[in-house]
């Protein structure tokens, strides 16, 4: 639609993680600076964290882009709450080692054989966890364990754990100070800055073959920042719906007045959706407390049925003692 209209290659601002839109901001910049400097160390664990939409994946698809698979065998996984077994399952899949039916002893043999024909090929195993965030303890502490492998005193296995912000708290618990002592080097990811946010923007426009049009007022880079703060996937909503909005409205420039107006469509939709959430939210509650009331009712009538039963089985063993006793008195002689 609008990439027609503004004679743009393809869309500047989509949401998926191309590399070829890979903005390296002062942030990002370090990141990867931090990501290489844990690779020559060989061993341990990089950690690099931030919050939803700061670029994490797209830093590792950067990083991965740029190294040398001749000399290191990459794995990738986006984790999910898996346990320490199914781990180990993951990890043979994604190297390409059978895991099916297969017990933990002969899953751990396998894979530290491939570590170690690796390293008689003259190569190093990374893996990648991004979503990290997402792995329980046990899995955690597995990572760890297979970072024990070794040749000739040289580590066969590193890895990269890349996640929220919550993963950096988990590494704080007291039960992870073994592998927190194995991080060689950690990195929080922090938001753009309003310059960065105008680079960023202009960058992306570029790199989707933009020629000026629309051309885009200087004042209005802080309120999108302001907005956004700084995220670049909320910065990609924002500008991909305000281009929409610009071959909407056939405006050949970008001005505050069509920020703020994006901005305001965006809050009422969020606001409507937010209703409706609320709406199922006291329906069911409703629903919830009409199912229990009509429990409560139904278990206050069983309980007076049952009074009611035992009241009449009281009334029926004395019909039928009194009724024995008028039996025995007319059998008496007379």
């Amino acid at each position: 639609m609008y990439d027609g209209f503004y004679n743009l290659s393809k869309k500047p601002f989509q949401l998926t993680a191309d590399s070829d839109f890979f903005f390296n901001s002062a942030v990002h910049k370090r990141a990867l600076a931090y990501m290489r400097y844990g690779l020559t160390q060989g061993e341990g664990f990089v950690v690099v964290t931030g919050k939803p939409g700061t670029g994490k994946t797209m830093l590792v698809k950067q990083l991965v882009a740029s190294l040398n698979n001749e000399n290191i065998t990459i794995g990738i996984m986006v984790s999910s709450q898996v346990g320490a077994d199914d781990l180990l399952k993951i990890i043979s899949a994604t190297f390409g080692l059978s895991y099916e039916g297969e017990d933990k002893s002969t899953l751990l043999t396998r894979i530290e054989c491939f570590f170690i024909q690796q390293a008689m090929e003259g190569k190093r195993v990374l893996m990648i966890v991004d979503e990290a965030q997402n792995l329980p303890k046990d899995a955690l502490e597995e990572l760890r364990m297979l970072s024990n492998f070794e040749l000739s005193g040289k580590s066969l296995f590193q890895t990269f754990l890349i996640g929220q912000q919550q993963l950096s708290e988990a590494l704080l618990l007291p039960e992870m100070e073994q592998l927190k002592q194995r991080i060689v080097a950690t990195y929080q990811l922090k938001a753009l800055n309003t310059e960065e946010t105008k680079n960023y923007i202009l960058f992306r426009l570029e790199k989707a073959g933009w020629q000026h049009t629309p051309q885009f007022e200087d004042n209005i880079f802080n309120t999108i920042c302001s907005y956004t703060q700084g995220i670049p996937r909320c910065i990609n909503t924002l500008c991909d719906r305000v281009l929409l909005f610009g071959y909407l409205e056939e405006l050949k420039v970008i001005d505050l007045s069509a920020i703020e107006k994006v901005i305001v469509d965006i809050e009422e939709e969020s606001s409507l959706t937010n209703h409706k959430l609320q709406d199922l939210t006291t329906k069911s509650s409703v629903l919830k407390n009409t199912f229990e009331e009509r429990i409560s009712s139904l278990e206050q009538s069983v309980i007076e049925l049952q009074k009611t039963i035992a009241k009449e089985r009281i009334l029926l063993r004395k019909a039928i003692f009194l009724q024995l006793d008028m039996d025995a008195s007319y059998e008496e002689p007379l």
